[in-house]
């Protein structure tokens, strides 16, 4: 399987806040990050399909850290692979 991937992950576990309409807002933990994207771990309870669009911000490691838009691009049993997008407001 080839590597199509534009940006190299980082491993990194930190708390990350994700919201939107249909899930409210969920406090997740991320599994790596890259300048296009973050991997983040949810439960089953969580519902998150592909094309799903929510903003996300880290959490704890900065008090000013930026919100971004997110779109749910891959799905795993462990959790969503989010881009990052242009904001559309």
């Amino acid at each position: 399987m080839s590597n199509k991937r534009r940006h190299q992950r980082t491993n990194l576990r930190c708390k990350f806040k994700i919201w939107n309409d249909s899930i409210g807002e969920v406090l997740v933990t991320t599994r790596d990050i890259s300048d296009g994207g973050v991997f983040v771990i949810l439960d089953s309870t969580i519902n998150l399909p592909v094309g799903t669009q929510a903003r996300g911000q880290v959490q704890g490691l900065m008090a000013d850290a930026p919100i971004v838009a997110m779109e749910v691009v891959r799905m795993e049993p462990t959790g969503v692979g989010l881009k990052f997008i242009p904001d559309p407001e």
